[in-house]
């Protein structure tokens, strides 16, 4: 028998391996407990929030506390990286997220010379997401304003007419605004007849978003010296460090609505009266 007294040779292993062993991808899946390391805290997961790359965790004595999705996560002992769980398919819709019953297999109508006009990228993008079939189906554009400062002059280059109608969404259009004053000379003007102005009470169309969707009792009050939507994140305790953030932030509110009923009806009634102005054929 021969004695080896310089033992196994080191480099036969993966000498650099971690000693709990690497880290794998886990779906974070809600029922799941584990740690995060460098808190130590450990919980079950109660919510997953994708479009934020958040994870939260509660743990034994209900308090809960929320992380970015990824490496850091202890599963038994074992390093995991936590992703998000695959998305599961859609099924065929019976209705339109407006409401309207679906119509398979009708194609698009060509686009109608009259427009809707909203203030801003995520006022498009809800409208869209609501409304989305129904214009289609009824040749409806939506276009985004930078804001109602430059309507006048957008009016100008459509040239608003009988056939090319105009219905303009606003934000916050309250009695004694900026904007309410903008939407009365132009009401007053020589094509005024032709472009329908209609607005709602909220500061943002954030706030158009039932909140208990997002879970949330109602939507912060933001002090006028901190912009509102940074405000927000910063309460609601999402990342709000950059516009990246703010991006996130409005994809993770846009990917809870999946219906009308999903939003105030006090924009409800107005995108309706806007869509019924520019299809009214006389």
């Amino acid at each position: 028998m021969s004695f080896d007294r310089y033992g196994s040779d080191v480099l036969n292993n993966d000498w650099r391996a971690p000693k709990k062993g690497r880290a794998v991808e886990m779906d974070a899946t809600v029922g799941l407990v584990v740690e995060e390391v460098t808190t130590d805290w450990c919980g079950e997961i109660v919510q997953v929030e994708r479009d934020l790359g958040t994870v939260t965790l509660e743990d034994r004595r209900q308090k809960r506390r929320t992380f970015p999705l990824g490496p850091g996560f202890l599963l038994e002992g074992k390093p995991v990286i936590l992703v998000p769980p695959a998305r599961q398919g859609p099924k065929a819709p019976t209705h339109t997220a407006s409401g309207s019953i679906a119509v398979q297999g009708r194609k698009a109508r060509i686009a109608r010379a009259s427009r809707i006009f909203v203030e801003g990228r995520h006022d498009a993008e809800l409208v869209e997401k609501v409304w989305g079939d129904d214009l289609r189906i009824e040749g409806v554009v939506v276009e985004y304003i930078e804001g109602v400062d430059d309507l006048s002059e957008h009016l100008r280059d459509f040239q608003p007419g009988p056939d090319r109608k105009v219905g303009v969404l606003v934000d916050h259009l309250v009695a004694g605004s900026k904007e309410s004053r903008i939407a009365q000379s132009i009401s007053k003007s020589p094509v005024g007849k032709h472009v329908l102005i209609v607005g709602h009470p909220f500061i943002d169309i954030w706030a158009a978003v039932k909140p208990e969707r997002l879970g949330k009792q109602a939507w912060p009050t933001i002090p006028r010296t901190i912009e509102w939507k940074k405000g927000v994140c910063q309460s609601f305790g999402w990342p709000h460090r950059d516009q990246a953030d703010i991006a996130r932030a409005w994809k993770h509110i846009l990917g809870k609505v999946n219906s009308f009923a999903d939003l105030d009806p006090a924009l409800l009634g107005r995108v309706e009266e806007l869509i019924d102005f520019v299809t009214f054929e006389a």
